[in-house]
This record gives structure tokens, C-alpha cells and sequence, in this order.
């Protein structure tokens, strides 16, 4: 029996089986990556101790008359930010955040055990990121000393080298991480991730970022840990 001719070509065999979704690590900054609040520091110093106090005190008054409701706190920090930035230069917020940073870094701010979770992810060739509505004028700086790739933080607006006082974009709180990280991803505005999205957070604000998440860290009360989050602990895997 003579065989059939072969058109010399191998056989295409199965599939290639896809490979793991990109893994990507995003953090929270005040309370899980540091061990308290940077901002109102920040902006003490940047303004001063007797601007920082009046400007506390119009701030207080605006609340009593109703002008701004103490429960808005997105609106309650942009009349903050708009009374202690407007008109500074964007030079010398960048030049104080950099000085910032590294006060931060020099008197261990920052949580020894977090620090050693990021470069883990660094170390496992995941993407790193902050989310966090505290400046980018010291985020950035941090950032880069971390070896994290990129913040999404507020941002003030700056026209002609100088703050106006506004947010370029919304305060990075709530909702808004989720919003902003899927911009940073590249991602539709709904449905899922094309990524493995491990966060860490430890407030009421990083709700809806560890909601996202497929792996949700927990730092705050563990009588608050919000539904689906895991209490983090340094020898926890990074699954």
C-alpha cells in the first residue's frame, strides 16, 4: 500500500496556552505605605505657621456658615490647597517636596514591612504604583527612591509656572483611585482588568480601589477590614 503524499508541512498541534495576566501592585500612600498623615505637614510648612493657622481658621468659619460642609472633605481640601498654593511657584513646591521626601526616608517614616512588600512585587517583575490623594510634589521623589513606576496623586493646576489654586484633576480619593488607576491602565471604564491587580489601603477611602482589586490588602482596624480584603501581614505570599 503506497502512503499518501505529505505536503511537508508539520501538523499546527494545540493551542499555545496563554500565560498569566500582567501582575500590577498598587498602593496606598498615608497609613500604608507610611506610618501617619504627610499632607497637613507638608502644607505647614510650605505656608508657614501663622498662614497655616489663619488659613485653618477662614477654613473653620466656612464650615460654620455653611459655606463648605465639614462632611465634603474633597471640598473642604480643595479650599485648603486654593488659601496655602495659589500663586506659588511650581519650582519651589517641587524643590520643598523633594526636601520633603527625603525627610520622610531619613526619619523612618515609612513602614519597614511595606517597603520591603514593594520590592517584592519589584522583585517579581510586577508594575508598581501609588494611589494616593496626598501631592505629587513629594509622592514623586518617594516614588523614585522605591523604585515604584508611576503615582496617581493630586495634582495641582499650574498656569505660567504657578499654582492657581485648583486641582488639575479630582482629589485621588474614594471612587476617584478606581477611576484614575483604570485611566493609568488603559482600561474601560467598566468591566475587568486585563491584569492581576493586587492593593494595599487602610481607610474608608481605599474602599472602592481594593473593591477592583483581585487581591485586596487590608492595613487599618481590623475591625473595619472592609469585605474581601485580607488582614496584611509581612510573611503573607503575594499569591
Amino acid at each position: 500500500m503506497t502512503a499518501a503524499p505529505t505536503s511537508g508541512r508539520s501538523s499546527p498541534g494545540p493551542p499555545a496556552r496563554p500565560g498569566p495576566p500582567p501582575a500590577v501592585a498598587a498602593f496606598d500612600f498615608d497609613g500604608t505605605i507610611t506610618t501617619r498623615d504627610t499632607l497637613v505637614p507638608f502644607l505647614a510648612r510650605v505656608a508657614g505657621a501663622q498662614q497655616f493657622v489663619s488659613a485653618n481658621g477662614r477654613l473653620a468659619m466656612a464650615t460654620v456658615r455653611g459655606r463648605i460642609a465639614l462632611r465634603d472633605r474633597d471640598r473642604v481640601k480643595e479650599h485648603m490647597l486654593e488659601m496655602l498654593l495659589a500663586h506659588r511657584s511650581e519650582d519651589e513646591l517641587r524643590s520643598l517636596g523633594e526636601r520633603y521626601a527625603q525627610e520622610l526616608l531619613a526619619r523612618g517614616r515609612l513602614r519597614e514591612d511595606v517597603v520591603a512588600r514593594v520590592q517584592d512585587h519589584v522583585a517579581a517583575g510586577h508594575r508598581t504604583v501609588i494611589v494616593s490623594a496626598s501631592l505629587v510634589y513629594y509622592l514623586e521623589p518617594i516614588a523614585r527612591e522605591l523604585s515604584i513606576e508611576d503615582v496617581i496623586c493630586v495634582e495641582p493646576e499650574v498656569v505660567d509656572g504657578e499654582l492657581t489654586g485648583r486641582l488639575a484633576k479630582p482629589n485621588v480619593r474614594g471612587s476617584e483611585k478606581a477611576v484614575r488607576l483604570r485611566e493609568w491602565l488603559g482600561a474601560p471604564p467598566d468591566g475587568p482588568l486585563d491584569v492581576r491587580l493586587h492593593a494595599y489601603g487602610n481607610s474608608s477611602g481605599d474602599h472602592e480601589l481594593l473593591a477592583a482589586s483581585d487581591v485586596a490588602w487590608w492595613l487599618g482596624r481590623p475591625a473595619r477590614l472592609p469585605s474581601g480584603a485580607r488582614v496584611f501581614t509581612p510573611d503573607a505570599p503575594l499569591d
